[in-house]
């Protein structure tokens, strides 16, 4: 199995998951600007849309979209615990996974982190947070996790809230939120991850600039 990543995108939540479940992958990495592997793979011809993650099943099918790679690396490794058997329980993940894909990662990040969205769109998204902030900090004053125990919801959500710094977002206004984002990031496997792929980031900085 084969995981496309670029350091601290949302890749990085299929790289916590698969530290979660033990398992072992191939990791490629995709430079965000070229758009090829370190091995000098063209990424657009494994993944047209040119986003991570991208994921190489063992049958060579290749998975895209991070909510769906997540979950079928939850289910190819179901020991690790991280989507739950019952049925209502796993839709409520799925609900999950769609309100930190559409209402945070896209409808908020995006367009704080591009670097060439106008003022009047960050503007906009910089709204948009507080109603979807205020919601998730609401559920979070009341559950430990975001469905049930500890699992693929949550380590996406813990991905996508480790971008506020750099978007500008001070979470010190959802303290159940920041609070939450504290506790979970003293997992082995979520520390572990975001220590590995922070430095690569460095490091990639540090190349385009030379």
């Amino acid at each position: 199995m084969e995981l496309f990543f670029s350091p601290m995108a949302c890749s990085l939540a299929s790289r916590t998951a698969i530290y979660e479940a033990g398992a072992t992958v191939q990791f490629s990495m995709v430079h965000s600007k070229t758009k090829r592997t370190d091995d000098g793979r063209d990424y657009w011809q494994i993944n047209p849309m040119g986003q991570v993650p991208a994921l190489r099943t063992d049958d060579g099918d290749v998975l895209t979209e991070n909510a769906a790679v997540l979950q079928f690396l939850a289910e190819t490794w179901p020991q690790a615990g991280l989507l739950p058997d019952d049925r209502v329980a796993r839709a409520r993940v799925r609900q999950w996974l769609g309100f930190i894909g559409t209402e945070l990662h896209k409808a908020v990040f995006v367009p704080l982190l591009d670097a060439h969205a106008p003022a009047e769109v960050k503007a906009y998204a910089r709204e948009k947070a507080a109603l979807r902030l205020g919601v998730l900090d609401a559920h979070l004053r009341d559950h430990a996790h975001l469905a049930g125990d500890y699992g693929i919801a949550d380590i996406y959500l813990t991905v996508v809230l480790n971008w506020a710094p750099y978007a500008g977002v001070d979470l010190a206004a959802w303290p159940a939120v920041q609070a939450w984002q504290r506790r979970i990031g003293q997992r082995p496997a979520v520390a572990r991850a975001l220590q590995e792929e922070y430095a690569m980031f460095q490091d990639e900085q540090r190349r385009r600039v030379r």
